[in-house]
């Protein structure tokens, strides 16, 4: 009945014209803002790993143990997610999840033992946050934009970054003033203040306003809900593995997360203090990532449009992996000159991979490419739980987080030599082939 409907507005030419603003950027910038509501559970858990290991006496592998589960769990929902919104609709999907990690936060500020940290922090709030991944932004860019598509992914991987300069400066002041449970519950009250804003101002389709995706030239109707969601999205996986594209993108986003996520975000702060720098001045730091990613994401997302991927890729690895092998020798108690160029460098190259993978996936995989980037970034998130694992055990054997420096440097030479054997080849060829 939806696209009987829909199919008669197009031909009856009583389509609803845009203004001088496309509704479609209306939809980008209430997804902005949304994301950035939802990035205050990314800026926490490096904050957390000194105060839970002063409280409770839990070693910093344990705490990272949790703090990896809730990785993995952000990129292994991500591909599910991206299809139960195919089937549920966005706004369902993403008011539900906001709603899990509220829950998931609030409840830690009564957790006793380790294995509450594991269900709330690690299960909770990893499932919610997983179905507010990046796979989100590209559901969001795919549906709404035929042009400006690199663009778009930028702004909106960069929504993440602003609201983790939005709120790692003030969670800082709380865990360090008041404790770590204010902060927790400050997570919490921030993802459910995003749901009305989402309920009442998200859209899923163009043609739920009447209106042409930006840039397409014809009206496109709303698909069917698509039934079976874990089942398609366990296809699309298959069926994506059996091509190589697939495996490449997979590792160097991988190594991705590895480099920022579960190293980076999880363990500078720590690194830093360690090195007699206080909590704050290093979260800080953190924050002026954030400032430095927004322009670096949304730049890439401009190159992205303009410039071949795969050779954008391993610019970025690259030089991701030169500033990693330097930073063992720029920390110290107070912020000099030297760190300051390596904030802003690492934060320019931050998540600026994320528009060019996002623009291969489209590339190899068409109309799948949500639920295969989805699965991407499932390998991003496993990534970064591997080593925000084993950057708490290496700082408990070893006492010092170095040789963890030097190890995801060599990784981020290899994900730029992967990112350039990437062949191109249109969708239609690759899904034949497999």
């Amino acid at each position: 009945m939806t696209q009987t409907t829909e199919a008669a507005v197009q031909t009856s030419g009583t389509e609803k014209q845009p203004g001088r603003v496309h509704r479609a950027w209306f939809v980008a910038a209430v997804a902005f803002v949304t994301i950035i509501g939802a990035a205050a559970f990314r800026s926490l858990p490096g904050l957390l790993i000194d105060p839970l290991h002063d409280d409770f006496g839990w070693s910093r592998g344990t705490i990272s143990a949790a703090v990896s589960v809730n990785l993995a769990l952000y990129g292994l929902t991500a591909p599910f997610a991206a299809a139960l919104m195919d089937r549920f609709g966005i706004r369902r999907v993403v008011a539900v999840a906001l709603t899990v990690i509220a829950v998931g936060s609030g409840l830690t500020v009564w957790m006793t033992a380790a294995w509450q940290l594991m269900l709330y922090w690690g299960l909770l709030v990893g499932l919610g946050s997983g179905s507010m991944a990046l796979a989100f932004a590209a559901t969001v860019t795919n549906r709404w934009f035929t042009e400006r598509r690199g663009l778009v992914t930028g702004i909106l991987t960069a929504a993440s970054a602003s609201g983790q300069l939005i709120f790692l400066p003030v969670l800082s002041w709380m865990v360090e003033k008041h404790d770590w449970r204010p902060a927790a519950i400050t997570v919490a009250l921030a993802a459910l203040a995003v749901v009305p804003f989402v309920w009442l101002l998200l859209r899923d389709h163009p043609a739920d306003v009447g209106l042409k995706p930006y840039g397409a030239q014809e009206f496109v109707p709303k698909p069917a809900p698509v039934p079976g969601a874990a089942r398609r999205t366990v296809k699309v996986l298959f069926k994506a593995a059996r091509t190589g594209p697939f495996w490449l993108l997979a590792g160097t986003f991988a190594i991705c997360g590895a480099s920022t996520n579960g190293l980076i975000q999880t363990h500078f702060v720590p690194a830093a203090h360690d090195h007699g720098m206080p909590v704050t001045a290093a979260a800080s730091l953190l924050a002026v990532i954030g400032v430095f990613d927004v322009v670096g994401t949304v730049a890439s997302g401009w190159f992205t449009d303009r410039f071949e991927p795969r050779r954008l890729l391993a610019v970025y690895y690259a030089l991701r992996g030169i500033s990693l092998l330097f930073l063992p020798m720029l920390l110290a108690p107070s912020v000099h000159p030297p760190m300051l160029f390596f904030i802003v460098f690492y934060g320019l190259d931050w998540v600026a991979t994320v528009p060019p993978t996002v623009a291969l996936c489209r590339e190899q995989y068409g109309d799948d490419s949500a639920i295969v980037f989805g699965w991407v970034l499932a390998s991003h998130q496993v990534g970064a739980a591997l080593i925000a694992f084993l950057g708490g055990v290496a700082r408990d054997v070893f006492g010092t987080y170095d040789m963890v420096w030097y190890a995801s440097g060599a990784l981020c030479a290899a994900a730029a030599l992967m990112a350039l054997v990437i062949r191109r080849r249109p969708p239609t060829a690759v899904l034949a082939a497999a």
